[in-house]
């Protein structure tokens, strides 16, 4: 058990609220074959011909590029897990209207849902910093085997509107946007090198060593690392 003073709580997703296999597998699998259609469907949409421009500057694809040679670029980026803008938009686009439609539910740690709420009946102000685009996010959290908690968060950051994630600079953008002191702001995250760089910028920080995870075993020093939320205090 950790007991921390703070007023603003910053929160990584993938491995620290839900389990990696949410977003490797479940949602993953879920946008792979949805790439190319959206794209064709929704060709007129400004946020998609965007990102559809970014593919082909980033693949190294001609202008005249088909719809299955920008998925095949989308999908190499997909199996070597990166966090390329124009993927993480469509992917977000994608898992928005899924949520909506009712194909999605995000499903959380069991330990999860009740702290966040704690934490926010308390008074401390929510963020969420992930990956994932904002739009993925807030859709994430519409539609979760404990409700809807998007109201339990003030703001929601991404490597676009923030900077990426094991970068001090991007922490430092984080709690100038929320108003906040660095030194009343907890991260947490299961990645030791988003901590590394969470500490850099001044923030309090806490891992999350979950059993299975993929960094379920590695190195946290110096920030302590707990296996569950539920290990946290924060007032």
């Amino acid at each position: 058990m950790i007991s921390l003073t703070a007023r603003w709580v910053v929160v990584d997703i993938e491995g620290t609220l839900t389990p990696t296999s949410q977003v490797h597998v479940t949602l993953y699998d879920y946008a792979r074959p949805r790439l190319g259609p959206w794209i064709d469907s929704h060709a007129d949409d400004p946020v998609v011909a965007d990102a559809v421009a970014q593919i082909r500057s980033l693949g190294g694809l001609s202008e005249t590029a088909t719809t299955e040679e920008l998925v095949a670029v989308l999908h190499g980026w997909m199996d070597a897990d990166q966090k390329i803008a124009p993927l993480k938009t469509l992917q977000g686009l994608i898992w928005q209207r899924g949520y909506a439609i009712g194909d999605l539910t995000a499903e959380f740690f069991p330990d999860v849902a009740k702290r966040l709420r704690e934490w926010h009946a308390a008074g401390l102000t929510l963020a969420v910093f992930s990956s994932g685009s904002v739009p993925g996010q807030i859709a994430f959290f519409s539609r979760t085997t404990d409700g809807d908690l998007r109201d339990l968060f003030t703001a929601h950051f991404d490597t676009v509107n923030a900077g990426p994630k094991r970068e001090a600079p991007s922490y430092k953008a984080i709690a100038s946007a929320l108003g906040a002191t660095p030194s009343e702001t907890v991260f947490l995250s299961d990645v030791p090198a988003e901590l590394h760089a969470a500490a850099e910028a001044g923030l309090q920080t806490v891992g999350l060593a979950r059993p299975g995870e993929p960094f379920a075993d590695a190195d946290f020093a110096p920030h302590p690392a707990l296996a569950s939320l539920a290990d946290v205090e924060i007032s």
